[in-house]
């Protein structure tokens, strides 16, 4: 009989690294920047904070399983080595273990707090309804990625009420990056996305045009670090971003030499790196 999930299947669908990636910056948030809890309780004393992390990591998982159900027809045009869908994974466990850990996570959040069950409840349909429908429209797809992206930084100052504008200042980074990210992506899936009449900004647009979007959300990134940046007034913060400003420079001058889905490619995982580098700002504070 042929075995419903691999190990290696589950392993490449869930996504790993990013779910690392997720905890650590949720983890990081509440050492750095919260710090205690609001009766003094240090914050990693709190069981609280990991049925949070945890809750998010599961829900994120759940995205990507449903990400990759609904796109399957459209990674065999992009990435033909990498599906996992009916290969390692029947697309009915897909589906079942979508829902299991999208359930649990929603009932993790509510041992930590109501509101946070709610945000993870809203959290988990975003990721649906943007695996569904919104990933093939232009523009709003990559919004919900980037908007889901920032509130799972934000729901930890958000749920202990704490250090809510620097918080803030991360969210808005993760934001940012992200929405690059995810339009980078979408440059890089043109063929697959085209063939299956996806309706994303690199098709509507075209690919020029879509650079330049890119350019405008650069423009409004630093202008909201900045303006942050200058109430929080603290000089550590000012140089850190000021260095991350200048590879950033860098960065956007990549985007605008690339033209290759090789030089897109490398340029997404640039802007995770930035992400992880932006992250680990939150030692120096």
């Amino acid at each position: 009989m042929e075995r419903s999930i691999s190990i290696r299947g589950l392993f490449r669908i869930s996504r790993p690294i990013n779910l690392l990636l997720v905890a650590f910056a949720q983890g990081m948030t509440a050492y750095f920047l919260v710090e205690t809890t609001p009766l003094g309780l240090p914050v990693l004393q709190d069981f609280r904070l990991y049925l949070l992390i945890l809750s998010t990591v599961m829900i994120t998982a759940a995205g990507y399983m449903i990400n990759d159900y609904y796109d399957v027809k459209i990674d065999y045009v992009n990435r033909p080595h990498e599906v996992v869908v009916g290969k390692g994974i029947k697309r009915r466990m897909v589906i079942f273990l979508h829902t299991v850990l999208n359930f649990s996570a929603i009932g993790l959040g509510y041992l930590v707090s109501p509101r946070i069950a709610l945000i993870n409840f809203f959290a988990a349909f975003l990721l649906w309804l943007y695996s569904n429908r919104l990933k093939r429209e232009p523009f709003i797809g990559n919004l919900t990625v980037a908007f889901l992206t920032g509130l799972s930084i934000y729901m930890i100052a958000y749920y202990y009420q704490k250090s809510e504008l620097l918080v803030l200042t991360y969210s808005i980074f993760a934001f940012f990056l992200n929405l690059i990210r995810e339009i980078i992506k979408d440059i890089e899936d043109r063929p697959g996305d085209r063939k299956h009449g996806c309706r994303t900004l690199p098709i509507v647009i075209g690919f020029r045009k879509t650079k330049q979007v890119i350019f405008v959300i650069a423009f409004a990134f630093v202008c909201s670090i900045l303006l942050v940046t200058f109430k929080i007034n603290n000089p550590v913060l000012f140089i850190y971003f000021g260095i991350l400003g200048a590879v950033f420079l860098w960065f956007m001058r990549k985007i605008y030499q690339a033209d290759r889905k090789t030089h897109f490619t490398k340029l997404s995982t640039i802007a995770k790196i930035l992400m992880l580098v932006g992250t680990l700002s939150m030692g120096f504070l």
